[in-house]
């Protein structure tokens, strides 16, 4: 099924998003907790919900490549060919944050990772909002992510505002992760994108230690 901006379960997310609340969506990996990306107090209950240190960030997803631009502090030749080249993907890239990126959503980092996801639910439910959504697993820190409708509805309804149904999820890799925020790239998490598709797009290969 395609979800465009006028599905009414799209818009009935979008009106608990913009109260406030939070979501448990479907992407291309597994079931995500969104919430507006520059919602502090909403930002806050995703922490709450999972149980998750408030150091450890949470990443993004956009509606669009041009969405990028709301989050990042100066352009990157590198980040703008793997986006370009991956997305709509698994392809996780972390890139200096801008101003309208909270610190508590980055858990005190100067970077933030972004992803346009490809799940027609994650992208309209941004594309709607005008703005990024939070992307993180929904799931109970420490605990394996959720992959259907059926899991995050008993282990985690009472905690959550809306609940997308999005059925049962097929089992894919995580989004591989790349930190482009210092002076040479980083593979963070493997997933997938290969490391050898981004050495290839990027006309570099990683070092050891790198990766």
């Amino acid at each position: 099924m395609t979800y465009s901006t006028q599905n009414p379960l799209i818009v009935e997310a979008v009106r608990v998003l913009k109260a406030g609340g939070v979501a448990a969506i479907p992407t291309d990996t597994v079931y995500g907790l969104a919430v507006r990306a520059f919602d502090r107090s909403a930002i806050a209950k995703v922490f709450g919900i999972k149980g998750r240190n408030s150091k450890t960030p949470l990443p993004l997803l956009l509606g669009d490549i041009d969405m990028m631009w709301q989050c990042v502090d100066a352009s990157s030749d590198a980040a703008m060919l793997l986006a370009t080249t991956f997305w709509p993907g698994p392809l996780t890239i972390v890139v200096p944050k801008s101003d309208w990126v909270s610190d508590e959503l980055t858990g005190g980092s100067s970077a933030v990772g972004l992803r346009v996801p490809d799940h027609d639910v994650p992208r309209a439910l941004s594309l709607s909002l005008g703005e990024p959504i939070t992307g993180t697993s929904a799931n109970f820190s420490g605990k394996p992510a959720f992959t259907s409708y059926d899991e995050v509805r008993v282990e985690m309804a009472r905690k959550l505002d809306y609940i997308f149904d999005g059925g049962v999820l097929p089992i894919r890799p995580a989004s591989t992760v790349i930190d482009l925020s210092g002076e040479l790239p980083q593979i963070l998490r493997h997933g997938g994108v290969s490391q050898e598709a981004i050495e290839s797009t990027l006309g570099v290969e990683f070092q050891h230690g790198m990766v």
